[in-house]
């Protein structure tokens, strides 16, 4: 389990509606996060882990070095900004 599939702790309550939307939307997210190119999808998906994986673990499954992950991470973002973006654009 991930960050992106856990309840948060402040869905307001039991209201189902709400409870609906954050469904949506957590979804929307591990949907826009697994369209990411390259290695984007794992490298979220561990950073948002809810077993806080460290950036030394985080490289090692990754195989990359760890000095790498603070701008691939910045660049996975940036891509995943630009995406929802455009989808919320899009209607």
């Amino acid at each position: 389990e991930t960050a992106l599939t856990c309840e948060p702790a402040d869905v307001g309550g039991h209201d189902p509606e709400r409870l609906a939307l954050v469904a949506a939307h957590r979804r929307a997210l591990r949907d826009a996060v697994r369209r990411l190119p390259g290695r984007c999808p794992g490298l979220l998906t561990a950073l948002l882990s809810p077993r806080d994986p460290t950036y030394r673990e985080i490289a090692r499954e990754l195989g990359i070095s760890q000095g790498c992950l603070g701008p691939e991470r910045s660049r996975c973002l940036g891509c995943l900004r630009r995406l929802l973006a455009a989808e919320v654009a899009a209607g």
